[in-house]
């Protein structure tokens, strides 16, 4: 791996008669250059510099059937300050997949590289706290969802 690499930790059950190294290969193909079909487009590119890669597995204590795959992730694979991007390649459409029984993102680790690449936010806390005139208690930002029975009203 490298360190501007972005990596994850997978906990894996594979469908009975997978071997953990298909399984943890598959996870890491499918989350960033795999597709389920020829893409004409793919001779193109060069799909090693963007594809990740499964570099090490071990089982996990007390679960027969279980193993954490590790998955690196060459930076260039990903849209620069875009959580959206890297959140919907690593663990968008993998939790489907049929090789695997069951799939789980144990842990990311997201090197400074590409935390570089976030602007963050144009203005600090005391802002928004003037904005709203709210001091002294914590900021809530949350979706209204009136259909769990709770109003606009018991947001506050």
């Amino acid at each position: 791996t490298k360190d501007t690499d972005i990596l994850a930790a997978f906990r894996v059950t594979p469908q009975p008669g997978v071997p953990p190294e298909e399984a943890g290969a598959a996870v890491a193909a499918e989350s960033s250059t795999g597709t389920w079909t020829t893409v004409w487009t793919d001779g193109l590119t060069s799909l090693d510099r963007y594809k990740g890669r499964c570099y090490h597995i071990e089982p996990v204590a007390g679960e027969e059937s279980q193993f954490i795959a590790y998955v690196a992730y060459p930076l260039d694979l990903f849209e620069e300050g875009s959580v959206t991007n890297m959140f919907t390649s690593i663990v968008g459409n993998v939790f489907g997949f049929k090789a695997l029984r069951a799939l789980r993102l144990e842990d990311l680790r997201i090197p400074n590289a590409y935390i570089k690449t976030f602007q963050g936010p144009p203005h600090g806390i005391q802002v928004e706290r003037d904005k709203l005139n709210k001091y002294g208690r914590p900021l809530l930002g949350c979706t209204i969802k009136p259909k769990l029975g709770l109003s606009a009203k018991n947001y506050g």
